[in-house]
């Protein structure tokens, strides 16, 4: 299935139904008068939140949703029908934008959930209502309201607990292969991951979902490479793990780059809390693994861990960490996050 997190969508309400203008004449019966029913009230659009779906790529098909019109009402005091709803099903982690793109109509993050997006029109009023002591006989009726026709978008970003963050070959995708039953594409060039991954990571009997992130480069900020197009899905994120390439030479500058980016994307990912890891250290001698660690945590001001993806070393150690960083014990107290039970 193809991955799709930004798409346009065109909606409309329904119309009301006309109201209705109809005199009551039956046979022996002696006095008739105004009888006419209720137009119904149109459909409406709604958006709900549902689980199973990952990806947007229903409404790359499909763009234009429209709710029906209400029923016109009719003679002896019938109403018209109430047009169906239409709902919009989209992944668990959905915004929904207005048309200029910024401003946030709903952000839909649990199972269920739902929001109105345009109502209905009102049915119009029969004959009937019309009726008063001084006007025994109206001959008029209300037209139903007109529906709601609007332009919306629809953002996804995936909701993990963690997400996987670093310069294009990092190691990223075989770290997610290695601790869960993700697949991602793994290979020898850059940018082999092109659409975000998810995998569910145990570690000492727990779970927690961890985002696989397209690399990032220099410059990604102003547009290059893949840009920052997928930097929205760890905006959710409670913790991310930076994967440093140990084989690079320059290592402490691909860590100053992907803060860089981070930072100039915005201050949310900015302040994230981050665990650092020194990958792909297989390939690497004890010395260098010493000095790159040492330069490594001499640039981020705080502990490094040193793994590999493919030997599996220290895999479970940094997994701990990160669980930690998601459910912090309740005896402790993190500076500016709320105290959980």
């Amino acid at each position: 299935m193809k991955f799709l997190d930004l798409a346009k969508v065109y909606i409309r309400s329904g119309g009301g139904g006309a109201g209705c203008v109809s005199f009551r004449r039956e046979k022996f019966v002696e006095f008739g008068g105004p009888d006419g029913g209720d137009g119904g009230n149109g459909g409406n659009v709604w958006a709900e939140a549902v689980d199973g779906l990952n990806t947007l790529i229903d409404y790359r098909y499909q763009q234009h949703f429209f709710a029906k019109s209400g029923q016109p009402g009719m003679g002896s005091q019938k109403t018209g029908k109430t047009a169906d709803d239409v709902v919009l099903k989209v992944p668990l982690g959905t915004e929904i934008l207005d048309e200029d793109e910024e401003t946030v109509i709903a952000d839909l993050v649990n199972p269920g959930e739902r929001v109105l997006l345009a109502r209905g029109g009102n049915g119009g009023w029969g004959n009937l209502r019309f009726k008063s002591s001084t006007n025994r006989a109206p001959a008029r009726a209300n037209p139903g309201q007109d529906g709601v026709e609007r332009t919306i978008w629809l953002r996804l970003k995936l909701i993990a607990d963690a997400g996987l963050v670093g310069l294009p070959n990092a190691g990223k995708s075989t770290f997610l292969a290695a601790v869960s039953n993700a697949r991602p594409k793994i290979a020898d060039y850059p940018f082999t991951t092109l659409v975000p991954n998810l995998g569910v990571v145990g570690v000492d009997g727990h779970e927690f979902v961890m985002a696989d992130i397209p690399g990032l480069i220099e410059g990604a900020s102003e547009g290059r490479g893949l840009g920052t197009q997928f930097l929205a899905h760890v905006e959710r994120c409670k913790v991310l793990l930076h994967l440093v390439d140990g084989t690079s030479a320059t290592i402490t500058k691909d860590y100053r780059t992907i803060v860089t980016e981070l930072e100039a994307y915005s201050d949310l990912l900015g302040d994230k809390a981050r665990v650092v890891a020194l990958n792909k250290t297989d390939a690497m001698d004890a010395r260098q693994i010493s000095d790159r660690r040492r330069a490594l945590e001499k640039a981020s001001g705080g502990e490094v861990h040193v793994i590999s993806g493919v030997s599996g070393k220290g895999l479970t150690d940094v997994l701990r960490v990160l669980y930690a960083q998601i459910n912090p014990p309740a005896d402790e107290v993190v500076e500016g996050r709320p105290w959980q039970p």
